[in-house]
Parts: structure tokens; C-alpha cells; sequence
């Protein structure tokens, strides 16, 4: 039961198992999850957010024991987090959630420092950690073109 629950999560509702770019679409699949929590106080939507991360972090932990891999292709709970991280102080507005997508998306493909060391953590700290830190250089850069640039 708690390996199917774990399993559940962190293929975020089976998203993870399509054959075809799974990171690709749990970033798409968290979409809705931030536009409904960006309707939510700040602090409601941190917390939540926080939540997630903590929960993918254990569920891509027993999901890796599931694969025999380190960080498979089928967790994408780890998008999911990296993308409400990414959103974090962001109106939802279609430009912002789809800006938001590419640039998550960049930084989760070239993980520059620390990302890329945090990919080197043990289990679903692995896993999720280097996710939340693009998500972090995301959001840094959304910020930056909607004060600078729109």
C-alpha cells in the first residue's frame, strides 16, 4: 500500500509513465495545481508548496526502490515542485505560467550550480532538490523580466 501510495505520487498521478518526455509533462501537469493555489493566500500556497516538496522527497525515495534506478524518468513529482517554486510571488496570467514553463524547463535541463550537485544527493533529496533549485533560478528570472522588462 505505501509503495503504490508513494508510486502515485510521485508519477504524479501516473503522468510520469508516459513513454514520451514525462519531465516535460508533469511541468505541464502541475499548471493547474499552481493557477488553483495561486488563488490561495501567499502563505497558504507556500506552505502547500513546502508540503509538496516534502512529500516527493519520500515518495521518490520508495518510487527509486520501485525502479532500481537512481532519479527514473517515471518520478516527475520532482517538476511538479520545481514549477510551484518557480511560479512562487507570480500573478497567473497565460504569459507568466507559460513563461514560467520554458524557463523551468532550461534550468531543470542545464541544472547549472547548485542544481547539479544537489542532483548528487542521496534518494529523493536527489531527486527533488535539484528541481527546487531551478525552480528557484526560474523564478529569479521571471521576477527580473516583469520588473525590467514587461
Amino acid at each position: 500500500m505505501k509503495k503504490g501510495i508513494a508510486n502515485l505520487i510521485a508519477t504524479f498521478f501516473y503522468v510520469g509513465l508516459s513513454p514520451y518526455v514525462p519531465g516535460t509533462l508533469g511541468t505541464l501537469a502541475a499548471i493547474p495545481l499552481f493557477y488553483l493555489l495561486s488563488f490561495t493566500p501567499v502563505y497558504v500556497y507556500l506552505a502547500f508548496t513546502i508540503l509538496i516538496i516534502l512529500i516527493s522527497i519520500w515518495a521518490s525515495s520508495i518510487s527509486e526502490s520501485i525502479y532500481g534506478k537512481t532519479d527514473p524518468r517515471q518520478i516527475v513529482t520532482d517538476e511538479v515542485c520545481g514549477y510551484l517554486v518557480t511560479m512562487s510571488f507570480v500573478q497567473p496570467t497565460l504569459t507568466n505560467m507559460l513563461v514560467g514553463f520554458l524557463f523551468f524547463r532550461i534550468f531543470d535541463i542545464v541544472k547549472p550550480p547548485p542544481a547539479k550537485q544537489a542532483e548528487r544527493l542521496h534518494g529523493g533529496l536527489g531527486v527533488v532538490l535539484d528541481d527546487v533549485a531551478a525552480g528557484i533560478y526560474a523564478n529569479i528570472v521571471i521576477h527580473l523580466m516583469l520588473k525590467y522588462a514587461f
